[in-house]
């Protein structure tokens, strides 16, 4: 077995098993660290003695049993150790895949974003908590307190393994998309650092939405956050230059595109437009399928882009909808009416000093000739963004469009 493929099945495996020991024994903090402790033991005996005949089995029955050392240290819950010491035998493992549940669990409304996105990746992703801070770019101890924190939120709230019912489990399952849809977004497109991709991460959320997909094969909003992911993720290798540099999507190789993810995406995509209603996700997975169904950059449909931002502004509406609805705009009236559209973003407070829009902004001044103020909107942006990658890119643009400023206009 390649360390890839041990990977990924240490991952798929884990919610699994945490799913198990959660509901026998219900203690969120405590199964969740005994199920990490047999991850570890698994990644350093299988590479040595080879994969158990049943690996599920052998980590259900380790973690079982680093737990109930745990317990019997804790003379406080002795009285419970008798009800949990009962060790499962590989055949004894349910058949039942609780990954659903535990994701669920992780995005409970008690939590902020940023420890839902924590907790998912090191419940339900299997990821280590250096991983996982490493990822997001801050100290190891750090990440541990959040996680930390967030596992002692959903003891306190008391909260059962189960799935919600009714309206709880639709907004439960909204927020679960949302975390995936926020994981994928920082490896599509890292928020700080020197690389423009995290590949691991967005892999890892393209993982966990096939894992709800799989489970809820008929929620469309599910098929359209899948659709997006692979739509968008498909374009990745084209990118960057060999040095890491940004390459805009007009500008792009499109032959380093994976046809095969736009195929699966583009199926997706008219799967999830099928239902009666119109969620975020389709919409943007149909925007997606659009652009990647452009052999250039010049056959790109924008009236119908600028269609589906139209309709996604009215179910959805946000200022980045409308940012980008104004790049469809000036696609098609010209970079004059995208300018107007950009200006009634300019008293939301959500986009005060938003590198995107003065980026677009700079993109759309230097289309229609008033190069002094896209030279000052790229250097603004440049300077507004903590991606390394990004910043180079923007600085490049900036040198670029100064180099053509006549004298007295700068």
């Amino acid at each position: 077995m390649t360390a890839r493929a041990f990977e990924d099945l240490l991952r798929e495996l884990t919610p699994q098993v945490l799913g198990v020991l959660v509901r026998r024994h219900g203690q969120f903090e405590g199964c969740e660290d005994a199920v990490q402790e047999a991850v570890l033991a698994a990644s350093v005996q299988w590479p040595a003695e080879g994969v158990p005949d049943n690996p599920r089995g052998w980590l259900l029955t380790v973690a079982t049993r680093r737990l109930i050392d745990e317990m019997r240290s804790d003379r406080a819950r002795r009285e419970r150790e008798s009800a949990a010491a009962v060790e499962l035998a590989p055949e004894e493992v349910p058949d039942t895949d609780d990954t659903l549940v535990l994701l669920f669990l992780c995005c409970h409304p008690t939590l902020t974003p940023a420890s839902q996105i924590a907790l998912t990746l090191r419940a339900v992703g299997g990821l280590t908590t250096a991983e996982i801070a490493r990822a997001f770019l801050v100290p190891e101890a750090t990440m541990a307190a959040r996680i930390s924190r967030a596992k002692q939120r959903i003891r306190a709230a008391g909260s059962s393994f189960r799935l919600p019912e009714g309206a709880e489990r639709e907004e439960r399952l909204r927020a679960v998309l949302q975390v995936l849809y926020l994981i994928f977004n920082e490896g599509y497109t890292a928020s700080s650092g020197a690389d423009l991709h995290r590949v691991d991460l967005a892999h890892e959320a393209i993982r966990l939405a096939r894992l709800v997909h799989a489970q809820l094969p008929r929620d469309d909003e599910v098929t359209g956050l899948l659709a997006l992911m692979l739509l968008t993720h498909a374009r990745w290798r084209a990118r960057t230059t060999a040095a890491g540099d940004l390459v805009p999507l007009d500008e792009q190789d499109r032959t380093k595109w994976d046809r095969a993810l736009v195929e699966e995406g583009t199926e997706l995509v008219k799967a999830s437009l099928a239902g009666p209603a119109l969620g975020p996700y389709q919409l943007q997975a149909a925007i997606a399928a659009t652009h990647d169904d452009a052999t250039t950059a010049e056959e790109t449909n924008w009236r119908q882009v600028h269609a589906l931002y139209l309709i996604l502004e009215r179910i959805a509406p946000n200022p980045m909808v409308t940012l980008n609805r104004a790049i469809a705009l000036a696609e098609i009236e010209g970079p004059s009416a995208g300018l107007a559209l950009l200006s009634t973003l300019d008293g939301d407070g959500r986009m005060a000093g938003n590198h995107r829009l003065l980026s677009v902004r700079a993109h759309l001044l230097e289309r229609i000739g008033d190069t002094a103020g896209a030279y000052q909107h790229y250097r603004r942006a440049a300077k507004a963004t903590a991606s390394l990658a990004e910043q180079r890119y923007l600085e490049s643009r900036a040198s670029r469009v100064k180099a053509t400023i006549r004298p007295g206009h700068g």
